[in-house]
């Protein structure tokens, strides 16, 4: 005789100047167990970046504020965290999302993906569902949507009620976007993941696992599209306000 999973509680959460996050060893048993309860869930994969541009964009610390789940994806996320004694560990959401895929193969519990280049969403459904045999990916959409195709979209997903949606519009475009729109399906688990569909569809690739480990999947980003160096100065200055809130010198985001 199997027992019914528990409901899965609110998980402890700290804050990273100022944003919360959800501190856990299991995110994705965590949200697998949501699913089978059929909770709605906002997944938010913060990293130093995100972390920074909340404390520019009210909107977006708001939005992060109101997710169910942030998980730590970014070094220098952890890192901070292991400052204020937390021994948690880099949960990328690329991995925790293919996870929460994985188990959901052969349960009946579908997904829905969106966003990414036209071509992309469907050839990273595709090779997933061929990786794993049962995973049923009941939809895809490209994010290139204008203002007057997007009401057939939702109207497609509010049929569907998928147990899971993932949608790598970049940041902060998903996150605006799942909680402007979650509430058509209540309980469904959505998920930001940003470019993840370029890599399960095979058009880039992700570091090696050694730079992962190391805290150098940055550096391997920005080897790979040195157009991003702009955006990559968020990590120093991350690292230099993060020292300042941690040695009582700033006051974080209220």
């Amino acid at each position: 005789m199997t027992s019914t999973p528990v409901a899965p509680e609110a998980l402890p959460i700290d804050r990273v100047l100022g944003v919360p996050i959800h501190l856990h060893h299991d995110y994705a048993g965590w949200l697998r167990d949501r699913v089978h309860h059929g909770i709605g869930t906002h997944v938010v994969t913060l990293n130093a970046e995100m972390s920074m541009l909340a404390g520019q964009e009210a909107q977006l610390g708001e939005t992060i504020d109101r997710a169910e789940l942030t998980i730590p994806d970014g070094a220098g996320v952890v890192l901070y965290l292991k400052l204020k004694g937390h021994a948690i560990a880099r949960a990328p959401g690329i991995e925790v999302s293919e996870t929460l895929l994985a188990s959901l193969a052969g349960t009946g519990k579908t997904a829905f993906f969106f966003g990414g280049a036209p071509g992309v969403t469907d050839q990273a459904a595709a090779k997933l569902m061929q990786q794993y045999p049962g995973l049923d990916i009941i939809g895809t959409q490209h994010g290139y949507v204008s203002p007057e195709e997007m009401p057939l979209l939702l109207d497609r997903l509010r049929e569907l009620q998928p147990a899971a949606i993932l949608v790598g519009l970049g940041v902060p475009r998903q996150e605006y976007w799942i909680a402007e729109h979650r509430s058509i399906c209540p309980g469904t688990v959505w998920i930001g993941v940003g470019g993840s569909f370029d890599v399960w569809a095979g058009v880039k690739t992700r570091a090696p696992k050694w730079m992962g480990d190391n805290h150098l999947e940055w550096l391997y980003r920005l080897y790979c599209e040195p157009w991003r160096w702009r955006r990559m100065l968020a990590l120093p200055k991350f690292a230099i306000v993060a020292l300042l809130e941690l040695a009582g010198l700033r006051q974080a985001r209220s």
